[in-house]
């Protein structure tokens, strides 16, 4: 028997369309998606209140804290949904539901994508929230709509690109138990030794390169860029300065794709 190739791409639609709807309308439904909205709330309050004097004091050469600090609101953001994001996955793994697709004529891949989708919608959420609440602490954007526009690009690039990482992990570890545990440490790790809170100057000499080229500082710089400031302290967006986060979100996709792949192959088997 031969079958049309042409119908695989509506059923592979289809197929997306359905799981898809399984991740987002719970959510809507059970009221988790408040947790979008207060986390960035949370991480804007938890940063700007206990650190704006001090770091206006110290100074960090711009306008204001609220300008400097706001990428790292918008990463943490992106750091909360991937969290979530391989909770779901590692629940969906160790539930069973990931072995119930093998008896269908799912695609490796579509679950992974449908999974995506839901925490994009969060990931929307998160980051409209973060930006209003940076508009409340003084946090604005001084360059064009095409450097605005950039911004909110960059970073929904950025969470997409923890998302689809935070999902491998939850996919291989199968463990929604301790995945929390496993990388709720990398965001406060990586987000205090970097850029985001104070300028690299401000560190111990010894563990300067470190904190100028991981991969959060190059993003707040990126950001920041994106944004400008008054100050005249704001770093231009060049090619040269925009390159290494591109460089990490491409890296990521081309890791977890294929192993994304994998991984869900392994289980159709």
């Amino acid at each position: 028997m031969r079958f049309d190739p042409v119908r695989a791409t509506p059923a592979a639609v289809r197929q997306w369309w359905v799981l898809g709807g399984r991740t987002i309308v719970p959510a809507l439904l059970s009221g988790e998606l408040l947790t979008c909205v207060l986390a960035p709330i949370v991480f804007t309050a938890g940063f700007y209140i206990p650190l704006n004097r001090v770091m206006s004091f110290a100074g960090t050469g711009f306008s204001s804290y609220a300008q400097f600090m706001m990428p790292l609101v918008i990463l943490q953001a992106c750091a909360f949904t991937a969290i979530s994001a391989a909770l779901r996955a590692a629940t969906d793994a160790a539930s069973g539901l990931d072995r119930r697709f093998t008896a269908m004529p799912i695609r490796p891949l579509v679950p992974v994508a449908a999974r995506m989708s839901g925490s994009a919608v969060r990931l929307v959420i998160s980051l409209a929230t973060a930006v209003l609440c940076g508009h409340v602490i003084g946090f604005r954007f001084r360059l064009d709509a095409a450097h605005t526009l950039g911004f909110l690009a960059l970073s929904l690039c950025i969470g997409l690109a923890f998302t689809l990482a935070a999902d491998v992990v939850g996919t291989a570890f199968r463990s929604p138990e301790s995945i929390t545990q496993i990388l709720g440490l990398p965001p406060v790790i990586l987000g205090m030794l970097s850029t985001g809170l104070a300028p690299v100057r401000q560190f111990p000499h010894w563990i300067q390169p470190f904190v100028r080229n991981q991969p959060v500082s190059q993003f707040a710089t990126a950001l920041r860029a994106f944004a400008g400031d008054t100050g005249g302290h704001c770093p231009a967006l060049t090619p040269a300065l925009l390159a290494p986060s591109l460089y990490w979100i491409a890296a990521i996709f081309a890791v977890c794709v294929p192993v994304a792949w994998r991984l869900n192959t392994r289980s159709h088997r």
